[in-house]
């Protein structure tokens, strides 16, 4: 098909998924199709057992016009409900079959078209796939297929950077391994909103832990768009899975607009089912390396300049608390230092929790704060997270009645490397355990970042300190895994990929990043230094190439990663299947200790 103009944006849906806010642009057109699609396909449909379908065919039903996706019909409210496709042009409508005179839509959406079929008797209605109505069908037609919040059951957080290729691995993965997973997660590095894509602006750039600067979008997807391609991959599949949907890495940055970037980061994910709000950047760290009791009662006074209310404070985190055998009690200066760390942080994250609650309109959420990540002045090991610290910050969100369910806490594991830490795996493991019972205690559930860098044996560890109870995210493996499969199957398009990325690493490096410098060294010096997925070099840097933009904002190669093959999404959903499942197995097949 040719592309379509949304605003300054110019985008063939069917190779740019994840992208629009909806599946069913111009819609019109679809009414056509479902105006000449011949009226014994609808009876077939509106003649399903309303408990025990059968549609017949390999995979979908389906007529010159349309085809429905088997898995996605359900009876509602005395209507038949499934998602079909134009077979033409990938287009997404939700399919109604009513009895006459019997309008569940009304729920969903003030449908503008709608064909009788047979006697009259029953009525076809059309609905669009655009957020909203994809919401308001979740809500209140099969809230099984949609993502939910899931408080403190375990799960795997999947980062899906390429998508559509990514969800149907991932959901047999769930469905074999028996695991949970916030099944659509990624971050404000890796996601535009789609007001920068339609508004033609630049992106943005934003600093990655432990690696350096990086333009934020560089998926080329969208919040927006991310979260209508992974609802509707989920409600097309055979399977039910119990799935979130993680707005990752919502940070807080520092400056006047820090805040404010952060609520339109919720605005563009309001129905997303779990938030990670990453305050790291307005940490202040050096706080809690300061020893001076005259310091620390100064940073106390200036956060909470009324008497009244710091007595209160240091009334309640100061009392004798008794966990796991173990008293915990702090005194003025640490409390104090623990303020002047944490307290304009927790302010912000209060501020965001209402903006957010009056968003979602009583439907519940996760919410995790992150502080597992340093900016770029602070090493990972000073800022390790103790128990006290852990301890101050959970019962100060108690303190403040805020919502917040997850806590990812620095445990010194860092993006892009294994565990390095000097006391070795039997340190991380007492480290991770004895944070976990206190977490526990409390009622927060802990999250691990950056899984996916950690080895075998690192991620076992993390599963025994948890007996498998933890929130685990992965996400740039999958985008090597994916490299690993273009590698094989198609080793020219896979030259041009390694190509691309080494210039934009000589290019970073010439800018003076040591880190890219240190990847350029290590593939020169390698026993084989040709192109391969698994070099450093291109494991790091491999995702720059994917989402880069013109100067007119256009998208440069995106295309050319979303036009593969049927037998590419057959291979790569056998490995991402393999992949997470052997991840699952190392981190939550570990009985309580």
């Amino acid at each position: 098909m040719s592309s379509i103009e949304v605003g300054a944006l110019r985008i063939d849906p069917r190779k740019n998924p994840a992208v629009l806010d909806t599946a069913s642009w111009n819609p019109e057109e679809v009414y056509g199709e479902v105006k000449r699609a011949p009226e014994g396909f609808f009876k077939t449909l509106a003649a399903l057992d309303p408990v025990r379908p059968r549609i017949a065919g390999d995979g979908a039903f389906e007529c010159e016009q349309l085809r429905v996706y088997p898995g996605s019909y359900v009876y509602r409210h005395g209507s038949r409900w499934c998602l079909a496709e134009s077979v033409g042009d990938g287009r997404r409508v939700l399919l109604e079959l009513a009895p006459a005179g019997k309008n569940a839509g009304d729920l969903v959406s003030d449908t503008p078209f709608s064909r009788s079929v047979g006697d009259g008797s029953t009525v076809v209605r059309l609905h669009p796939t655009d957020m909203d109505t994809l919401a308001r069908y979740l809500r209140h037609i099969d809230p099984e297929k949609g993502p939910r919040a899931l408080g403190g059951i375990p799960r795997m957080g999947i980062g899906v950077r390429h998508s559509v290729y990514i969800w149907p691995g991932a959901i047999d993965a769930m469905q074999r391994g028996a695991f949970s997973a916030n099944l659509i997660q990624n971050s404000v590095r890796e996601l535009h909103m789609l007001k920068t894509l339609t508004e033609g602006r630049p992106s943005r750039e934003n600093y990655l832990f432990s690696f350096g600067r990086i333009q934020e979008g560089h998926s080329g997807s969208t919040f927006e768009g991310l979260w209508v391609a992974g609802v509707l991959q989920a409600v097309a599949s055979e399977a039910v899975p119990r799935y979130g949907a993680d707005a990752d890495h919502i940070q807080v940055k520092r400056g006047s607009d820090g805040l404010e970037r952060a609520k339109e980061y919720l605005d563009a994910s309001r129905y997303y089912s779990f938030y990670t709000l990453d305050v790291s950047d307005v940490l202040n760290y050096r706080a809690t390396w300061e020893f001076s009791i005259a310091e620390s009662e100064r940073m106390l006074h200036e956060a909470i300049p009324d008497r009244g209310a710091r007595d209160d404070l240091l009334a309640y985190h100061g009392r004798a608390r008794w966990f796991f055998g173990q008293s915990y009690s702090a005194d003025e200066a640490t409390i104090g230092r623990f303020v002047g760390k944490y307290w304009s942080a927790l302010n912000n994250v209060e501020e965001l929790v209402r903006y957010l609650q009056s968003l979602r309109d009583g439907v519940p959420f996760d919410l995790e704060i992150s502080i597992d990540e340093t900016p770029a002045e602070v090493a990972t090991f000073d800022a390790i997270t103790s128990e006290s610290e852990l301890l101050f910050l959970m019962l100060e969100i108690s303190r403040r009645g805020m919502p917040v369910t997850h806590l990812a806490p620095n445990f010194g594991i860092e993006k892009g490397t294994d565990y390095r830490g000097p006391d070795g795996l039997p340190g991380l493991e007492k480290r991770v355990h004895r944070l976990y019972l206190l977490a526990s205690e409390l009622g927060f559930f802990l999250d691990c970042h950056s899984g996916d860098d950690l080895s075998q044996a690192t991620r076992r560890t993390v599963g025994r300190a948890t007996a498998g109870r933890v929130h685990f995210k992965v996400s740039p493996s999958l985008q090597v895994l994916f490299a690993e499969t273009v590698h094989h199957m198609y080793p020219q398009m896979f030259e041009w990929w390694w190509n691309d990325t080494f210039a934009w690493v000589k290019q970073e490096a010439e800018a003076g990043s040591t880190f890219a410098i240190d990847c350029l060294r290590e593939c020169e010096r390698s026993a084989d230094p040709r192109p391969h997925p698994n070099h450093s070099l291109f494991e790091h840097y491999n995702f720059a190439t994917v989402g880069r933009r013109s100067p007119d904002g256009a998208f440069e190669n995106r295309e050319r990663f979303y036009d593969l093959p049927s037998e590419f999404n057959r291979e790569i959903g056998r490995r991402v299947s393999d992949r997470l499942c052997a991840l699952a197995a190392d981190v939550f097949d570990h009985p309580p200790r």
